[in-house]
């Protein structure tokens, strides 16, 4: 992974746990047109702070590396498929190129070109798939691998802040947010995250894993069209209902959530039913935690950010907390948020939500591999 709080999986998954955020003054082109003057940016621009094309690509290339190494793999992908989910691909180029006139060529608006250059990847694929199009990427990854397709297929997420869609949370939301809170009474909305991810799965990895490594025991997408914005209780609860039956559990058999968390005031009430309805009160909840709230909301990339930080959670028995929830709200007084640094837990199965605009909806079940 790389994020706001770090520069690679170490970095950020330590970031996490210690609670820290990487929330800071706006860099990346002037807040005096915005009311919000926040967000959770990777802060690699050159000495003058100038804005760069091209950025998204470079985090993307720089993850898939990592897990390949991580994987023990070769850098050699061209009998390799690899999958990128993203909310907006390279637009921050774009709008570079538009306004500022940046030079780069534009084949290098489709990752597929990099992904060539660098590991002579020849089957790339794009999901351009709003908030949990990495986790979309995900389960056409392994659609693959069960139909006998590939062996191996790498998977990333990827997405940087633009103006635009800066700009267009920054009007649709009634009050500015000053951060993420996730699940509390206080929040006001989401803030825009930097962020890449990139896993490797196979059809079965043995002992070598990699320090991040879990077993995909399922994953779930369905999309519900109910509304543009709006998630949809009763379709998300469908997809954890889902996952739960691909991966042959039961509700009460996980252990960890990784929330969707935006901080948003119809996700959170929506995900909070959800869950409700699918856990029910005749069992303990399980654990559950929301890493926007130190990552800002990394779109395209959350979703796998968030199944990276499940794979170490289940590895080290470490959980993040969720940052800035004080006052959880009424639908979520239930449940067993993180807050604060815990004790290792023991870990056996996670699960991992992932919701985006149009309802697409996608729920992963990982468990602990033994490495």
């Amino acid at each position: 992974m790389v994020a706001s709080v770090g520069k690679d999986t170490d970095e950020v998954f330590e970031a996490f746990c210690a609670g820290r955020s990487g929330l800071a003054p706006l860099r990346g082109f002037d807040s005096a047109n915005f009311r919000a003057d926040n967000a959770y940016e990777i802060d690699d621009r050159p000495g003058d702070g100038a804005d760069v094309p091209l950025r998204a690509t470079r985090w993307l290339l720089r993850t898939v590396a990592e897990a390949l190494r991580d994987a023990g793999l070769g850098e050699d992908l061209s009998e390799v498929p690899v999958i990128v989910g993203t909310g907006l691909r390279e637009l921050r180029s774009v709008e570079l190129k538009w306004r500022d006139g940046a030079e780069f060529d534009l084949d290098r608006l489709h990752f597929g070109t990099a992904l060539k250059e660098r590991f002579s990847a020849n089957r790339t694929y794009t999901i351009a798939n709003a908030c949990s199009a990495s986790l979309h990427a995900l389960a056409m990854g392994s659609d693959l691998l069960a139909a006998g397709a590939a062996d191996t297929v790498v998977v990333a997420g990827v997405d940087t802040l633009t103006e635009s869609m800066f700009g267009l949370l920054d009007r649709v939301q009634m009050v500015p947010p000053d951060s993420v809170r996730p699940f509390d009474r206080a929040r006001r909305g989401t803030l825009m995250g930097d962020g890449a991810a990139a896993v490797v799965l196979r059809r079965d990895a043995g002992a070598s894993a990699g320090r991040s490594g879990a077993w995909l025991r399922g994953v779930t997408i369905n999309c519900d069209a109910a509304h543009p914005t709006a998630p949809d209780r009763q379709n998300i609860g469908a997809a954890m209902r889902g996952a739960h039956e691909r991966a042959g559990v039961k509700a009460r058999d996980i252990d960890l959530i990784m929330l969707h968390g935006t901080g948003t005031l119809l996700n959170d009430e929506a995900e909070a039913g959800a869950i409700s309805d699918v856990f029910g009160t005749d069992v303990e909840a399980p654990l559950m935690t929301a890493v926007k709230s130190m990552s800002g909301h990394t779109s395209g990339a959350s979703g796998l950010m968030s199944l990276i930080v499940a794979g170490r959670a289940l590895t080290t028995g470490r959980i993040p907390p969720t940052v800035g929830l004080t006052d959880p709200v009424p639908s979520a007084q239930r449940f067993r948020f993180v807050r604060d640094r815990l004790e290792p837990h023991q870990l056996g199965l996670a699960q991992v939500n992932a919701f985006g605009f149009g309802g697409v909806n996608a729920v992963a079940i990982v468990e602990g591999a033994a490495l």
